[in-house]
């Protein structure tokens, strides 16, 4: 069953062109509490991340996990420990604010989404952002790749795999993906595009059949919302950044945040590799 996403707010923040924005002014407005949804489409060109908040007494182990599967999970920064700034991603981050909204887990399970987090950060964290598709988007766009989530002004949907993840410490399960649906030829395309982005998740892990990696109904995802397929086209499967969320149930730390699914923070970094 889909977790229930926190919708935008009703008055729209945004007196000026999102994709062509700074990935500052748009914090800002986060910071403010004005946005609490999607991040689809914002900041083009500026990496975006996934966000998950570990105790330090894990997050070496965290760590570990993220660098055997780096697939789901690769590191774009780390904060030092009990500092929610992120001085090599950006100028003026504040990782309790500057998230759209954000997912709370308590002993392994999922209690509540929240606007900021300024409570829950202790001496102890340490945050990791971690690669997001939304970051290859661009690019797929500027390949003329549809992108159908965005046609239809939906959240990519998520979904929960078989695809056994390699385990680190109390982390371990299996991957996450997203889904977009495409022609043959545009998977083609997609999947040679990405492939430069090893940062934001690389090139798809599947094409074709969703049973063969464990999903048996395209139309309930875990996360997002469910997209729409024209003729023709087959589902096209990227390792996702959500996985976090889903191997923290059996990790079952006291307190764990992440991002709210969709939601992201926008960095300064290029999105683009020299």
């Amino acid at each position: 069953m889909a977790i229930e996403q926190l919708d935008s707010s009703t008055e729209n923040p945004f007196a000026f062109d999102i994709a062509t924005a700074s990935p500052a002014r748009l914090r800002g407005i986060f910071r403010s509490g004005a946005y609490r949804g999607t991040t689809a489409n914002m900041a083009n060109g500026f990496t975006q991340g996934n966000l998950a908040i570990i105790p330090e007494c894990h997050a070496l182990a965290f760590a570990r996990f993220c660098q055997r599967n780096p697939k789901p999970c690769p590191i774009v920064g780390i904060s030092d420990t009990g500092d929610p700034t992120l001085r090599t991603l950006g100028e003026d981050i504040d990782i309790r604010t500057d998230v759209p909204s954000y997912n709370i887990y308590r002993d392994g399970k999922f209690t509540e989404s929240v606007v900021e987090i300024t409570d829950f950060w202790r001496e102890d964290s340490v945050a990791f952002i971690l690669g997001c598709s939304f970051s290859f988007e661009e690019a797929l766009m500027q390949a003329r790749v549809p992108m159908r989530h965005m046609e239809i002004d939906r959240v990519v949907p998520m979904y929960k795999t078989s695809i056994e993840l390699q385990p680190a410490g109390p982390f371990r399960g299996t991957m996450v993906v997203s889904m977009r649906p495409m022609s043959m030829e545009d998977a083609i395309r997609a999947s040679a595009v990405t492939a430069r982005y090893p940062h934001t998740h690389g090139m798809p892990v599947h094409i074709g059949d969703p049973a063969t990696i464990g999903i048996t109904d395209l139309d309930d995802p875990d996360w997002g919302e469910p997209t729409e397929f024209r003729d023709g086209e087959i589902p096209v499967f990227w390792a996702c950044g959500v996985t976090p969320q889903n191997v923290v149930h059996a990790a079952g730390i006291p307190v764990v945040v992440t991002h709210t699914p969709g939601s992201m923070l926008i960095t300064d970094i290029p999105s683009a590799i020299s």
